[in-house]
């Protein structure tokens, strides 16, 4: 089914144009978006398929926040890497990606590869064999994956898509970026949810953090401010589904 997203209400960074922004839902969970001419993927882990191309790609992975954290004294459990290389995994699996892009921030700092675990790293040695792996640095990873698996490179182009970390300011056409770690609180009658998401205006996509430790900021906040040329639709990520959500069904926390 072919959509559009419902009008726009308290919207000051994102007004309204002409034109419908296309979507449709699948089967499987995922969210189809026409995207700067081309047609993406949603998936319900926050990755986004870009079937034309065979390319997976996922942003702000944060591996080895756990022992970060943990080095510091604030002790969580350190499954983090595991849970998170589990998804991708299974992600990969599914679509079978002839690549597999990493938007930055894929560490979560300088020393996070050597403490990686042996068996983790030997998951992602997996998941890297028969296919490129393109790690896309951050502030989090400037120095790229040391010795993991991998191509180091600062933006990709794919045909109309121009792949980086952080989103530019203004407007930015073909524009897929990670870094704001977008979430969204969404009201539907007397109850709100807060979701992970992906948001997009047709023009540009946010994509949500894939980690596991990785936390969230509201969309209705002014870091996004001024990045969609019209209202955009939000991705919201369920337990096995993307839902589409209109702006004004989103509220600010």
């Amino acid at each position: 089914m072919t959509g559009r997203a419902a009008p726009a209400q308290e919207a000051p960074s994102a007004p309204p144009t002409a034109g419908a922004l296309l979507f449709s839902r699948c089967e499987t969970g995922r969210l189809h978006v026409e995207l700067a001419g081309a047609w993406v993927s949603l998936l319900p882990s926050g990755a986004l398929w870009i079937e034309s191309v065979r390319t997976l790609v996922c942003a702000d992975l944060h591996l080895e926040k756990g022992s970060a954290y943990a080095a510091r004294g604030q002790l969580l459990p350190p499954y983090d890497t595991r849970e998170t290389l589990r998804r991708l995994m299974l992600d990969a699996r599914a679509v079978r990606p002839e690549r597999i892009v990493f938007l930055g921030d894929t560490l979560h700092d300088a020393g996070a590869s050597g403490r990686i675990d042996g068996e983790d790293a030997a998951v992602l040695v997996e998941i890297a064999r028969g296919r490129t792996l393109l790690w896309i640095v951050g502030n989090h990873d400037p120095e790229g994956p040391g010795h993991l698996p991998g191509e180091v490179a600062e933006t990709l182009v794919v045909k109309t898509l121009i792949l980086r970390h952080e989103p530019q300011p203004g407007h930015q056409p073909g524009e897929v970026a990670g870094h704001l770690h977008p979430c969204a609180r969404v009201v539907g009658g007397s109850r709100s949810v807060r979701r992970r998401c992906f948001v997009t205006d047709g023009r540009r996509l946010i994509l949500p953090a894939y980690g596991a430790y990785a936390g969230g900021l509201s969309i209705r906040d002014m870091a996004f401010a001024g990045m969609f040329a019209r209202s955009p639709l939000v991705g919201a990520i369920g337990s096995k589904r993307v839902h589409a959500v209109s702006w004004g069904s989103v509220r600010g926390e």
